[in-house]
């Protein structure tokens, strides 16, 4: 995706500008409620025309005040996800599956039903009515319904909000296995940090009706903390646990078993570590109350008043430190320096 965008909306009260341009699959727009994300997406859909400016989608100017160039939204070829399903009630999910692809021009048709059916896995569900769907399955289906629409972008606008925390956690590897099995650009819009991360490389901050900055998704969660707005918490990609005799639960993490107290269903699970419950030390200890001790290697510092991050590689996986800085002259911590990380088997949270 190459996406250029210079516009400005006033609505009543609110005025929104935007002034950005950006490359890449997984782009996230991220700020608080009422900020203008929603404006920005209605603005790049044909759903809302600016006051003037330009929007450009690779080669293809969609909107330009001055020429007086304003595609429709079905001309625009830009699929949208809202927060809500937004499904036809009385058409089966196979019927609801097809009603955008029917109406696609077959040379323009790159993604076929079958394909889509697969990657989401809505082979059982083709017949049924869309009223008897799970909110999970009703996200998915209308993700499915945009993709065969075949367009060159996907706004999804707040799609994991109205879901529970585990359905959340369910349709997340939905949404980014469609992204990488057609190449399909998404723009993800959400005000949840974790779900940014989740789903995005790259992110647009919108603040107070404007487009404020556009950085890395990790560098985003380092200004927060930075900022105190928000803790750094380490996202950590767990598959299915064994559990053992004594009700805790073994995961596989890179090269290492991590024990934790609680268990998952899911063969895809993420889990969360607030950076302040990790303990170091410069040698294995002899004993302690921690069930996770992994051996590490300090990679980067980043000092901020009372408080270090320190970013570690540990067994090839990425682990996030937070410390004062007292702890690490006395550690000597640098980069290269080879420390041991204590975590305690219940600090580890299934992400929400």
């Amino acid at each position: 995706m190459n996406l250029s965008c210079q516009v400005r909306k006033r609505l009543g009260s609110f005025s929104f500008q935007a002034d950005f341009q950006i490359s890449g699959a997984k782009v996230g727009v991220f700020g608080p409620s009422g900020s203008g994300k929603s404006t920005l997406m209605l603005l790049l859909a044909g759903l809302l025309k600016p006051d003037g400016g330009r929007i450009r989608l690779g080669d293809k100017v969609l909107y330009d005040h001055a020429a007086g160039i304003n595609y429709p939204p079905e001309q625009r070829r830009i699929g949208v996800v809202f927060q809500h399903a937004r499904l036809f009630p009385h058409l089966s999910v196979r019927k609801n599956l097809l009603y955008g692809y029917k109406r696609t021009p077959k040379e323009q048709r790159r993604i076929q039903p079958e394909d889509i059916i697969r990657v989401l896995r809505l082979e059982h569900l083709l017949e049924r009515g869309v009223n008897l769907l799970s909110g999970g399955e009703r996200q998915r289906v209308a993700l499915g319904r945009t993709v065969l629409t075949c367009p060159r972008l996907i706004l999804m606008d707040e799609p994991l909000s109205g879901l529970d925390e585990n359905l959340k956690l369910q349709i997340i590897p939905y949404l980014n296995g469609v992204s990488t099995e057609f190449a399909l650009p998404m723009l993800f819009i959400s005000h949840s940090l974790v779900e940014m991360r989740l789903m995005t490389d790259q992110v647009l901050m919108v603040e107070g009706g404007k487009v404020v900055e556009q950085t890395s998704t990790e560098m985003l969660a380092k200004k927060l903390w930075g900022s105190g707005r928000q803790g750094y918490t380490n996202l950590l990609h767990l598959g299915r646990p064994r559990e053992r005799d004594d009700g805790l639960y073994v995961y596989d993490w890179g090269g290492v078993s991590l024990v934790l107290t609680e268990g998952a269903e899911e063969d895809e699970n993420v889990f969360t570590l607030d950076a302040r419950d990790v303990l170091l030390f410069k040698k294995h200890p002899e004993a302690t109350s921690a069930r996770n001790l992994l051996p590490c290697r300090v990679t980067q510092l980043t000092p901020l008043g009372n408080r270090v991050l320190v970013e570690m590689q540990c067994s090839g996986q990425q682990l996030t430190v937070q410390i004062v800085p007292e702890s690490v002259r006395e550690l000597e911590l640098v980069p290269g320096r080879e420390v041991v990380a204590a975590i305690k088997a219940s600090s580890f949270r299934l992400a929400e």
